[in-house]
């Protein structure tokens, strides 16, 4: 037998994706095979698969939760399956690629053997529409602030609205942030369908979202906006995953992923968005500036209540698009006070969207709650597209509370006569004078902001600030450990083994430099999970690492709301980011028969490594320590050792190991 390679990914890469591959190694090693893993884990791929690694290989083991590129395999007998078989049963799997029991990957039939336990039980819509919204919102974050900050410093008031002068260096600065928010649309679109038909996928993806953000392409003014994007990324990934399934003969394999299949699912999406789903979108948006503009002698509330929701529906789409052009038609008949409602409504889903995750941060994740500080700010200078990236997650919560925000902000608006004479909206042109009765605008946008802000809150589940991702269990279910859970200010040991905070630069490189005998507690007395989770905070607070043991509880308590952190094979890592939080640290503690933890395999929980973060944590040595950790903890003689101390001091010299 030759060489076996393996590949292990979890979505977050922090236990998981480790303990895996230090399974499959041991069980190489034990069954006298040579064997490689590569982990894709969340600070990279380590220990790379070569070419010569693959030529030479006998067959390929992708032990992942989530999509793992496996175009390199063709040709090779790979198997497919979850993380947990990579931890459970490396024996078996190994012994499948020894038996030749794998059939032979083929990048047409690649999506038959995708199917691992835990994308049965996601749903596999939103997996794709999340992986194309990860990398769309850089593109508008960095879009948005780039044009707010041309604007801010470099823009003057017109009758035409806000401008900055052709010459003037804010004018390049105002086009690069144009430039990325032109990527938007495409890069969501591309990377839809990317997760759904891997590299395939992502010419026709982005060639069908530039054309659905570009309605000259099918006779629109607006365009498809994110929501013709998302469409359009579907569609692309799907048709191209249509026809990677097609048979053709052995000598075509190769090139179809990088010729054919692109070429042809390209002009499909395209022909498709362009004659069949384009030109439909154009027809009603024309139809929609003809009815508003029909409605201007009507009642000026339902006017209102029509522009305000239009323009929070899709945040910069289309419907936003139309009652923006229409307010600009009026501003040029002289009628300012059609653009003043609008200009109020502009602001709101982004303002609101970043006030509420200042308000609640429970009920937001930690990127959620970093893109409502951008969001804010791009809502100050009237860019309503800072709300999307919450839109594309939560769209059943979030698109009705900014729709009802704005509303309520446009018919105040409206009702006070409130005028702006440049096409565009937001603080911004208030502040540079272009608004009439200037207080009641800031009347109308608090209290949409405000209503926005109170209703998504009231809709929105608790999150705890984690995405609940996979570190035990199948897929997105038990033990998660989230990345930024665990990302922290480093701290040093000391020349006695205390949990004391040092420089911010220091250098963590074992357990032991964040964990202290004092920490450690070796009999556990508890009878139930929280029990045991009352003596472990109890141990941090004695140690001055929590200024409050109830709110930190409570962030451990909603952390296994989410799922259980009891990994199975008698471990527990409940864990919990908090303000009360001074300092990371870890404790340790033992219960020699066993406590409940809802572990997966059934097992009690007998090891207990709790992790304390503070809210605003940097860095990722603690995601080092807790990878050193996970593949530490898959040595059952290191267990059985834990299991055997009789000390916190023996404790403590044996945890100096995970390093």
């Amino acid at each position: 037998m030759g060489k076996i390679l393996a590949v292990t990914a979890c979505p977050v890469g922090i236990a998981h994706t480790y303990m895996a591959a230090e399974n499959l190694q041991k069980a190489g090693d034990a069954l006298g095979v040579e064997i490689k893993v590569e982990t894709q884990g969340s600070i990279g791929v380590e220990n790379a698969l070569t070419e010569e690694d693959i030529a030479a290989a006998d067959g390929i083991i992708i032990a992942a939760d989530k999509e793992v590129p496996k175009d390199r395999f063709t040709g090779k007998r790979v198997i497919i399956t979850g993380v947990q078989d990579g931890i459970r049963n490396p024996e078996e799997l190994i012994q499948k690629i020894q038996n030749g029991n794998a059939p032979v990957y083929k990048p047409e039939l690649a999506s038959a053997g995708s199917g691992t336990k835990s994308k049965s039980k996601e749903n596999p819509i939103y997996k794709h529409l999340m992986s194309g919204v990860s990398y769309m919102v850089p593109f508008i974050v960095v879009g948005g602030l780039l044009i707010a900050l041309a604007l801010t410093l470099g823009g003057e008031k017109t009758p035409g609205g806000i401008v900055i002068p052709e010459d003037s260096i804010w004018k390049t600065i105002e086009s690069l942030g144009a430039t990325s928010f032109m990527f938007m649309v495409p890069i969501l679109a591309g990377f839809i369908a990317v997760s759904i038909a891997d590299r395939p996928g992502l010419v026709p993806g982005m060639i069908g979202g530039y054309i659905a953000a570009n309605g000259s392409f099918y006779g629109s003014e607006a365009g498809a906006g994110f929501i013709g994007g998302i469409i359009a990324g579907f569609l692309a990934g799907y048709v191209a995953l249509a026809i990677k399934k097609i048979k053709v003969p052995k000598a075509v394999q190769p090139v179809m992923p990088i010729i054919f299949i692109p070429i042809f699912a390209s002009v499909i999406v395209g022909l498709l968005f362009i004659y069949v789903i384009g030109a439909p979108v154009a027809g009603v948006f024309e139809a929609l500036t003809t009815w508003l503009a029909g409605m201007q002698g009507g009642s000026s509330i339902v006017l209102a209540i029509i522009l305000g929701g239009m323009i929070a529906i899709d945040m910069g789409g289309p419907f936003n698009k139309v009652a923006f052009l229409f307010g600009s038609a009026m501003i040029a008949e002289g009628n300012y006070e059609i653009m003043g409602p609008i200009a109020a409504a502009i602001c709101i889903p982004p303002i609101g969207l970043g006030l509420a995750t200042f308000i609640n941060k429970r009920k937001f994740s930690p990127t959620e709650r970093e893109a409502g500080k951008a969001s804010f700010t791009m809502g100050l200078f009237g860019i309503t597209e800072g709300a999307i990236p919450f839109a594309a997650q939560d769209p059943l919560r979030v698109i009705p509370s900014i729709v009802v925000g704005s509303m309520v902000a446009s018919v105040i608006a409206m009702l006070s006569n409130v005028g702006d004479r440049v096409a565009h909206g937001g603080p911004i042109v208030a502040v540079l004078g272009a608004v009439n009765n200037v207080l009641m605008f800031f009347v109308a946008v608090i209290i949409g902001v405000i209503v926005t802000a109170f209703m998504v809150i009231a809709l929105k589940k608790n999150v705890d600030g984690e995405p609940a991702v996979a570190v035990a269990g199948t897929g997105g279910g038990a033990g998660v450990v989230s990345a930024d859970t665990v990302a922290a200010e480093p701290v040093r040991e000391k020349s006695t083994p205390k949990a004391e905070t040092v420089s911010s630069d220091a250098e963590i490189n074992k357990l032991t430099d964040i964990t202290s005998v004092d920490l450690i507690k070796t009999d556990l007395t508890g009878n139930t999970r929280d029990d045991v989770i009352d003596e472990l905070i109890a141990k941090f607070n004695a140690n001055g690492v929590l200024s409050s043991q109830e709110d930190f509880k409570q962030a451990i308590l909603n952390r296994e709301a989410q799922s259980t952190t009891g990994l199975g094979m008698n471990i527990a890592i409940p864990h919990g980011k908090s303000d009360t939080v001074k300092r990371p640290a870890v404790a340790f503690g033992i219960k020699r028969d066993g406590v409940d933890w809802k572990s997966l395999d059934g097992t009690d929980a007998k090891l207990i490594f709790m992790i304390a973060v503070p809210e605003q944590a940097a860095g990722d040595a603690h995601l080092k320590i807790l990878q050193m950790l996970s593949r530490k903890l898959m040595d059952e003689d290191f267990r059985e050792q834990l299991l055997k101390v009789t000390s916190e001091e023996q404790a403590y010299e044996l945890l100096k190991e995970v390093q």
